[in-house]
């Protein structure tokens, strides 16, 4: 029997802000693991603490308390110097507001990641030529970000998090500013390098019709873990009506 390697646990983590008299905790003894090659949904209300979670999980904040280990490293141990390694090289990012620089081309902008590694020019090719491909954007190479539509650029988005092939993407409702029928395309190319590649991908959502797409959905309700839900072998119709059961009982945001 093979064993899943653990790319993210999470054990304990707090997260707190304002000063000590006045601290507002929002997340409340959080323990999550993940495995290589899922595909995780985090969802829950306004206010839940999901999005905190998912920021705290991906280096871009700090755990007032517990331990987050990436690849079996305690990232609460590390320095900005070592912290700023593993972003570059273990981790993507894709966020509802694409984050292009508007002054580079749509290939420049995937190939940022790779800019800072040494690579020659065949791999650099080769690993654009590869995920553009599978992202349908290989024809938008030489625009400009204000050149292409609200679902190119973030397929450009998920092309440049990937392009370096991290251990974990890390998405913030990727499909937040999508119209529905890009909001699919997006989903159904993040499910195939999920499959196909084996990325482990991390996504926030209030969308059960996004979060239907993942193979787990992890609630969260007043910065606790509420409850999971596995797809297994279910349609993902099937698993979008107990997604939808689940939120109905939590409250969750429909915005």
């Amino acid at each position: 029997m093979t064993t899943q390697k653990v790319v993210l646990d999470a054990q304990g983590v707090f997260k707190s802000y304002g000063s000590k008299g006045n601290a507002q905790q929002v997340l409340k003894g959080i323990d999550l693991r993940v495995f290589q090659g899922e595909f995780v949904g985090i969802m829950g209300p306004s206010g839940s603490g999901k999005t905190t979670l998912l920021n705290t999980l991906a280096t871009i904040d700090h755990a007032s308390d517990g331990n987050i280990f990436i690849n079996e490293t305690d990232i609460s141990t590390l320095r900005d110097k070592e912290l700023s390694k593993v972003r570059r090289t273990s981790l993507g990012f894709i966020f509802q507001d694409y984050n292009l620089l508007d002054t580079l081309s749509v290939k420049e902008n995937i190939l940022l990641p790779l800019s800072i590694m040494k690579k020659d020019d065949s791999q650099v090719e080769e690993a654009f030529h590869d995920i553009a491909g599978i992202l349908d954007i290989k024809e938008l190479a030489d625009k400009y970000p204000s050149e292409i539509s609200g679902g190119q650029k973030q397929r450009t988005s998920a092309a440049r998090a990937l392009i370096h092939s991290p251990s974990i993407v890390f998405a913030d409702e990727p499909t937040g500013a999508l119209d529905s029928k890009s909001a699919s395309a997006l989903l159904e190319n993040l499910t195939d390098i999920n499959e196909v590649k084996r990325v482990t991908i991390v996504m926030v959502t209030h969308d059960p019709v996004a979060s239907s797409y993942c193979s787990r959905v992890v609630f969260i309700k007043d910065g606790k873990i509420f409850s999971e839900l596995y797809r297994g072998n279910k349609t993902r119709e099937a698993f979008f009506k107990e997604i939808m059961d689940v939120q109905a009982v939590l409250g969750g945001d429909r915005a």
